[in-house]
């Protein structure tokens, strides 16, 4: 369900219709409907999954790390040189980008760009572990 979430530049919407679908499928696993009124946390426990939000947090800094670490001449690295300025966009409310993204699950984690280069202790922080 989260193949590929490392690239996405997701927005609240589509983090809590992943959650919603999970848990409507931990309900399931457990034998539990809506109308048990059974608490998300209480399900989450006895299944013993992290939430699917903190997941998809941790892999996409696994992933800003994993770029980070590649040279700048890196095909990878070289998208992020790239000047989209002279693209017009249209009226509203730009996109969220996944740059935007990262720098908010850096903030929340309380975490600095140059810890990527110490891959253990990078992982280390950004780990999520399953409540069991």
């Amino acid at each position: 369900m989260i193949y590929g979430a490392k690239c996405w530049p997701a927005k609240r919407k589509h983090t809590n219709k992943i959650n919603v679908a999970e848990m409507r499928m931990l309900r399931w696993m457990c034998g539990y409907t809506r109308k048990d009124r059974m608490r998300n946390e209480y399900i989450r426990k006895k299944v013993g999954v992290a939430p699917i939000e903190d997941k998809l947090r941790e892999s996409r800094l696994r992933w800003f790390g994993h770029l980070n670490r590649r040279p700048i001449e890196a095909p990878v690295r070289k998208i992020e040189l790239l000047d989209f300025a002279h693209v017009q966009r249209g009226r509203g409310r730009p996109k969220k980008t996944w740059q935007e993204t990262i720098m908010s699950d850096l903030s929340y984690l309380n975490l600095d760009k140059n810890l990527v280069t110490d891959r253990a202790q990078w992982k280390q922080r950004i780990h999520v572990a399953d409540p069991t």
